[in-house]
């Protein structure tokens, strides 16, 4: 930083001590030396019209009145002007550039009026006839509200660049309060989106492989051949969910080197329909229309984990026996999935903890997408979950 912004900064920090030494010096230039003239009028005045200057800023309108009061008195009076009258100038430059509008401009006309009483007054009184003449009479008064004008023409300049400077600053401050929270909001969306995810990966794993422990506990008594068929598909169920999970959390980590699977999308379905056909649900699945034009791949991410989600609450709800169909209908609008089962239905299991935070979670990742869901128990039994993913983009 130079000089001239280092003095200005420091000014600007110590308004109140500017503006007191300023009147102290106007004190001691402009109404101390009366004293020794042994004029007490004139030091009277002249200190009423300078000691103001220390509130030019603070109080600006107060100090203002109390200048203009003292210099209306002097005409009433019919005192002639005392050099401590350029504290009248002072002010129509502080009230231009720190007192409202009204008073601002109310100032400018107060002093213009009070410069050409003055001199109106002075110019026509027998000590000062040199001013009667009309010619310098006109001089003297342009010269007089040319420099009231000039004073507020420079404090008027001074706010608005004041003002400028502080709307500058308001901004920049929106903008960085803005920037943190969409930091905030980011990190919060990123939250929530890798809870969805760890949710829908480790409750639809946990399911299929409760449904296959269950199933080789009763199988494995009468055909151990069955029971070891389904414990490999537990364990192979272990393992996908485990490469998810890493594949997941390995984005959380800075490493470059690390291998990239893609996401899941609706072309990987009917992977996902064998895995829970191994689990035992008996599941149907439908594919009608063709798709007008691709959906992005976070929406289609969030179709296939729409199913997954839907397949795996028919697991853990639906009770034993329970049959399930899933249905993607391409339209003209977009995507609808349908899924249905004849089970017990998600109500069945409403106190279990954390039950309807996948259907929560699926709300959600739908809402991002212009997305709706629709998730309610069917008349005579069962359970349906309706997805719309319309083509446009979020």
């Amino acid at each position: 930083m130079d000089t001239h912004h280092r003095i200005a900064s420091w000014l600007r920090e110590r308004q109140g001590t500017v503006d007191l030494s300023l009147a102290v010096i106007a004190f001691v230039v402009l109404a101390l030396p009366y004293v020794l003239l042994f004029s007490p009028v004139e030091f009277a005045i002249s200190t009423a019209l300078v000691i103001p200057l220390a509130w030019r800023r603070s109080r600006t309108v107060a100090a203002a009145s109390v200048v203009a009061a003292v210099s209306l008195g002097q005409l009433i009076i019919n005192h002639p002007p005392v050099p401590a009258q350029l504290s009248v100038l002072v002010m129509v430059y502080a009230l231009a550039a720190y007192a409202p509008r009204w008073a601002g401009l109310g100032g400018l006309g107060l002093a213009a009026f009070g410069m050409v009483a003055g001199i109106t007054q002075f110019g026509f009184n027998q000590t000062l006839t040199g001013f009667a003449d009309l010619p310098l009479y006109a001089l003297y008064m342009f010269f007089a509200l040319a420099v009231v004008l000039l004073c507020w023409t420079f404090g008027d300049l001074a706010r608005n660049r004041r003002l400028t400077i502080q709307a500058l600053q308001d901004r920049a401050r929106r903008l960085e309060v803005e920037r943190q929270q969409e930091r905030d909001l980011a990190a919060a969306d990123e939250r929530n989106h890798i809870a969805r995810e760890m949710h829908d990966i480790v409750a639809h794993s946990l399911s299929v492989m409760i449904a296959q422990a269950d199933g080789a506990r009763y199988a494995g008594a009468a055909d151990p051949a069955v029971a070891t068929f389904t414990l490999g598909t537990i364990a192979e169920t272990g393992r996908a969910s485990l490469r998810e999970m890493r594949r997941l959390l390995g984005v959380l980590r800075n490493d470059d080197d690390a291998p990239i699977r893609p996401l899941p999308t609706l072309a990987d379905v009917p992977e996902l329909v064998a895995t829970v056909r191994r689990a035992g649900l008996d599941i149907s699945v439908a594919s009608e229309g063709t798709p007008r034009r691709p959906l992005p791949a976070g929406a289609e991410l969030t179709g296939y984990r729409v199913v997954q989600e839907s397949l795996t609450n028919v697991l853990k709800h639906a009770g034993p026996k329970a049959s399930a169909s899933a249905q993607l209908a391409w339209t003209a609008r977009g995507l609808e999935i349908t899924v249905d089962d004849d089970g017990r239905g998600a109500a069945s299991d409403s106190t279990t903890a954390g039950a309807g935070q996948g259907i929560k979670g699926m709300a959600e990742r739908l809402k991002l997408y212009d997305g709706s869901l629709a998730a309610a128990p069917l008349n005579g039994g069962g359970f349906r979950v309706h997805a719309v993913i319309p083509y446009t983009e979020a």
